[in-house]
């Protein structure tokens, strides 16, 4: 793996679902009006320009109006308590492939059943699982559509979905449809109405779908979350979050996005394509639909001409992507209002030069942090003008990383506190720490700043997916140590 590799914080499978799939959608279509024609947000508000109203379309609802709801709310539903966690894989490129040995590190789980087109990455993955002490588990590798038959087995409780992006929402469809408990890879789903389908198939099946965001479970992401919980910002006022990352050696490489499914993506959307790493854990320090929740989004793009250039520098003539045309803006930028007047600063840029970066800001009355290095600035321990040392903060770490000081895994051990996090959940018959209206709200900027920045920036709503049950407190990501 390069050093871009090893350093990528994104949640994609190398592609080995995109082979047949790379250029459709649930919506059979490519280009701009891949998104806008079901973003489902209805006619501008008042005060809201026509502009923005043209490019959310048109539902004949009032704007950001919920449908009714079909079920009963998911918010505060605990998972049934088991000995025993049986888990399905979907998915076995670079990002499934390298979580498979987290599940097995945990205790109480199976993995019982795995997907991949491609059979020798399934092997190879079911190989692992033996080694581990585990019995074989059941292969699905007959055609693109075999994840249907391992969502409709019997012996499951949790389906773990790790492809490219455009095959989440029907993978996660059809495993809440066959009773199971379903986490997907960042971005849950592309299309607005693909978000309202996940969380009314939620309510109704009475089965999680959770946006498995590790970077919720940063160990600074979670200081400072307890710190922001206890009060020592003070009034919260504003965050931000990014995913600013050189991406473009990565998406000019066949085998490590295969398809290339990634580089597409930016031929079809300009907004941004991946909110969910800096958006995520901002909202949890707000309490987003924990007591407040975000209203509005408007979003500016750059032209896009990155992608572009490399191509120019590193592609050689007759290369297939000779033929694509990129309208993916090379950063985007969006702010989100809150209910309670609070802003949300979130970026975009995987196609120019840039340290990585998901910003992880977050400011109040009382002062501000910001990563990227870690530095702190609070009252009354500063009073200097001058950064302080976040390092000093690590008594107030969150006990699931007093817990595992040392994870393993990827990605600094994040992904094996999120991974033990929700298996313990699941077995102890708790309430997750993220629910279907959190994976909702996290990926509702994926079409709507499409949207916005097609209205030349104009500010669109963002739906109440909780339908009113943002504004009671709930637990999160914030939880206490369970006694058992």
């Amino acid at each position: 793996m390069n050093d871009a590799a090893a350093q990528d914080h994104g949640s994609d499978d190398d592609g080995s679902m995109s082979r047949r799939r790379v250029l459709r959608t649930t919506a059979g279509a490519a280009g701009a009006s891949l998104a806008i024609g079901a973003l489902g947000t209805g006619p501008a508000a008042a005060g809201e320009s026509a502009g923005a109203a043209g490019a959310a379309g048109n539902t004949g609802e009032p704007a950001g109006a919920a449908p009714a709801r079909k079920g009963a709310t998911m918010a505060g539903v605990p998972f049934e308590r088991r000995s025993t966690v049986r888990v399905g894989i979907i998915g076995l490129g670079n990002r499934g492939g390298s979580m498979i040995d987290l599940f097995l590190a945990q205790p109480g789980v199976r993995v019982t059943a795995l997907c991949d087109p491609v059979r020798a990455k399934a092997e190879r993955a079911a190989a692992r699982v033996s080694a581990a002490g585990q019995p074989a588990p059941a292969l699905y590798t007959k055609d693109e559509d075999d994840y249907e038959n391992l969502c409709a087995r019997g012996d499951l409780d949790f389906v773990y979905v790790a492809t490219p992006w455009e095959s989440h929402f029907p993978m996660a469809k059809a495993a809440m449809l066959n009773g199971k408990h379903v986490g997907v890879e960042c971005p849950v789903a592309m299309r607005l109405d693909e978000l309202w389908a996940l969380v009314d198939l939620s309510e109704r099946t009475r089965r999680h779908c959770m946006q498995l965001e590790n970077c919720c479970y940063g160990r600074n992401e979670m200081r400072v979350l307890r710190m922001a919980h206890a009060g020592l910002f003070g009034e919260l006022l504003h965050g931000a979050g990014a995913y600013n990352h050189d991406l473009r050696e990565l998406m000019f490489d066949p085998d490590y996005y295969e398809g290339p499914w990634r580089r597409q993506w930016h031929t079809r959307l300009r907004g941004d394509l991946y909110p969910n790493h800096g958006f995520g854990p901002v909202a949890n320090y707000l309490d987003v639909n924990r007591g407040d929740r975000v209203v509005s989004i408007a979003s500016f793009g750059t032209p896009a001409l990155g992608l572009a250039e490399y191509r120019e520098a590193h592609m050689p003539p007759g290369d297939p992507s000779w033929k694509e045309t990129y309208i993916g803006a090379d950063r985007t930028i969006s702010m989100l209002r809150t209910a309670k007047g609070r802003i949300i600063r979130l970026e975009h840029d995987v196609s120019t030069p840039h340290p990585y970066s998901r910003i992880n800001s977050l400011g109040g009355t009382k002062g501000v942090f910001e990563d990227y290095p870690a530095r702190i600035y609070l009252e009354p321990d500063h009073t200097d003008h001058q950064w302080g040392a976040f390092g000093k903060y690590a008594d107030w770490d969150h006990w699931l990383w007093k817990e595992h000081a040392n994870p393993p895994g990827g990605h600094g051990g994040m992904d094996y506190i999120m991974i033990f996090r929700l298996m313990q959940c699941m077995r102890l018959g708790l309430v997750p720490d993220f629910d279907v209206y959190d994976a909702a709200t996290w990926t509702a900027p994926v079409p709507l700043s499409h949207a916005s920045i097609r209205a030349k920036g104009a500010p669109l709503p963002i739906p109440d997916f909780t339908r009113g049950e943002w504004r009671k407190d709930r637990t999160g990501v914030d939880s206490d140590k369970p006694s058992d």
